[in-house]
């Protein structure tokens, strides 16, 4: 019986030590950027390399676009997400508009550092890069977290964003949250452990709250998986966290209603991360001029599940930037 004991006793300190040096090592765990995507490439910022892809037409060297021109649309993508989450709209948008997608700092094909995922550091990366892009006046959009960092780059940047649009962010984390299973792999040495050994399907199942019930996938599921092994767990870990802090600070709606930046709300009516989708997208009723649009048969991801009338909200609410824009809050500031 004691030589029992002392086995278990082995294993199990044994099995601490396994899960301490995973902890260390993960938590050190950097990776450089590369590019991911036909067309796509690096720039090297201060702060961060994040990798870029641009289509439609584009006017190379010139800084501010003419009054009459559409304006550029500057697409941000959701946390455990990259630029691929906006490859089906893409397309549509791209026919008269200058598209531009950026990977976040820790996801897709842009460098993944110890530090630096604050929505106030992402945001300034992205002006960086927009400023090497050559892009002001943009009609920048986020998706879930990527709004977050839309809303700190008009905050901070506003010559660069003529309007926004949010794809299913709420104001403040209090209107949802992440199943418990997500929940926990946030938690120390337990998350990284899972994070660890997770096999495709458990990271495809996990994915499927992004998407309204009984949403099939399909091909998708591969790139869902593809952007989760691309992060670092400190990547993981933290870009939610610092989101969290942003909207627990200062509420969504008012940093918008500060940035006096003209705001369209679009929302999936079956959006399984909010308790109540209508209601979270309802919040930002305060937003003077503020349009929320809920997209049935949608749930958070919407740019994926119904591209083509998402790329319409988007496009119309752009057709009004620019010179017929002009007078509107936030315009030419």
């Amino acid at each position: 019986m004691r030589r029992r004991w002392k086995i278990l006793i082995g294993v199990l300190v044994a099995l601490a030590i396994l899960l301490a040096v995973n902890t260390i090592i993960l938590n050190q765990q950097t990776k450089p950027a590369g590019v991911t995507v036909s067309g796509g490439r690096i720039l090297d910022l201060t702060g961060g390399a994040v990798q870029v892809v641009e289509q439609g037409p584009t006017v190379a060297g010139v800084a501010r676009r003419d009054s009459a021109s559409p304006p550029p649309i500057v697409l941000l993508h959701c946390f455990g997400c990259s630029l691929h989450w906006w490859d089906r709209m893409v397309p549509l948008l791209a026919k008269r508009h200058r598209v531009i997608r950026i990977d976040l700092l820790g996801f897709g094909g842009s460098e993944k550092p110890k530090s630096g995922y604050s929505m106030e550091d992402q945001a300034r990366l992205v002006a960086l890069a927009l400023g090497r892009l050559n892009a002001q006046g943009a009609v920048v959009v986020g998706h879930s977290i990527g709004f977050d960092v839309a809303t700190a780059l008009a905050s901070e940047s506003s010559e660069l964003v003529d309007r926004l649009v949010d794809i299913d962010d709420a104001p403040d984390p209090s209107f949802g949250d992440l199943p418990f299973l997500a929940r926990l792999t946030f938690t120390p040495v337990i998350g990284q452990a899972l994070r660890r050994i997770a096999p495709d399907f458990a990271i495809k199942d996990g994915y499927e709250s992004a998407f309204a019930p009984g949403y099939d996938l399909g091909d998708f599921s591969d790139q869902a998986i593809d952007d989760f092994r691309a992060m670092t767990y400190t990547s993981y870990d933290r870009s939610p966290a610092d989101s969290d802090d942003y909207g627990n600070e200062l509420p969504l709606d008012q940093r918008v209603r500060s940035a006096a930046v003209p705001l369209l709300v679009i929302f999936g009516q079956e959006d399984q991360l909010y308790d109540d989708p209508a209601a979270a997208a309802q919040a930002y009723g305060d937003v003077p001029g503020a349009r929320i649009t809920i997209i049935s048969g949608a749930g958070h991801s919407p740019n994926v599940e119904k591209p083509e009338e998402t790329s319409r909200l988007i496009l119309e609410f752009a057709a009004e930037a620019g010179g017929a824009g002009a007078g509107r809050p936030g315009h030419g500031r």
